[in-house]
């Protein structure tokens, strides 16, 4: 369950981000609102999730997550450079996401 958490965290991380890009600076405020709700959504997960992941592990993969899918995001919908070495790193970042939730040990 801890696991659900941390990547829903990720997940919300993900949605902020677009949030504040959208925002325009903070300055259209429905944008800028549900910015400041899904931070507070994704670091209330997060707290969750480190309650039974150790913190490394788990600040990583939630970090990891919000990169690997904003930098997505930003590919798709907003037009960012999807050149070879941004999804080559890319790639080897979510290898690594994929690579430290094999090797952690199980939540009690």
């Amino acid at each position: 369950m801890h696991w659900f958490y941390l990547i829903a965290a990720g997940l919300f991380e993900c949605a902020f981000t677009t949030c504040l890009k959208l925002s325009d600076g903070l300055t259209k405020l429905g944008w800028a609102v549900a910015f400041v709700v899904l931070s507070i959504v994704s670091f209330g997960l997060l707290t969750l999730a480190v309650q039974k992941i150790p913190l490394g592990t788990a600040y990583a993969v939630w970090t990891g997550i919000g990169a690997a899918g904003t930098a997505t995001i930003g590919m798709v919908f907003f037009k960012d450079p999807a050149t070879f070495w941004r999804l080559f790193f890319l790639t080897i970042l979510i290898g690594s996401l994929i690579g430290l939730k094999l090797v952690s040990p199980e939540p009690e």
